[in-house]
């Protein structure tokens, strides 16, 4: 049972990947555009309001290139590092704990993030798609290939 664990293990990060993108690009599409339910009382964020707007921003073209698995350990770190700010900055002067001040949301998606950020894409990624590609055009990457 372990080994066909291990062996789904690459496909369940990708599943757990595009779960999570798509949570946190819905987070952004909503507060951008208004998408799948409008935020803040029907209001979406004027164009360069400070934070609503950048985190949007940030929550739309990061969850989208996570989702899709290109640079996704850099767009996990960047949306964590966001969501970080947006727990202690929004939720933790409402009390100490997540349960206390409606954070969940928040600190369940930075950890996420976080984790992504040390597991990597998994499978169905485009980053790994466009690698094999690179590496496939490079002079030698069938001699390199046979020998891993």
């Amino acid at each position: 049972m372990l080994t066909n664990l291990q062996r789904a293990q690459p496909w369940m990060i990708a599943a757990f990947r595009i779960v999570v993108g798509f949570l946190f690009f819905s987070h952004g599409a909503s507060t951008l555009f208004g998408w799948f339910i409008a935020p803040y009382g029907g209001q979406t964020a004027e164009i360069g309001a400070w934070p609503s707007w950048w985190a949007g921003i940030i929550e739309f073209v990061a969850g989208l290139a996570i989702m899709i698995g290109f640079g996704t350990r850099f767009a996990a770190f960047l949306g964590a590092g966001t969501m970080a700010v947006a727990y202690f900055w929004k939720h933790q002067g409402d009390g100490l704990l997540p349960i206390q001040n409606d954070g969940d949301t928040v600190v369940l998606l930075c950890w996420s993030l976080l984790l992504l950020v040390f597991l990597g894409p998994g499978r169905l990624a485009l980053a790994s798609v466009t690698a094999a590609e690179r590496t496939a055009a490079e002079p030698g990457a069938e001699r390199e290939s046979v020998n891993a």
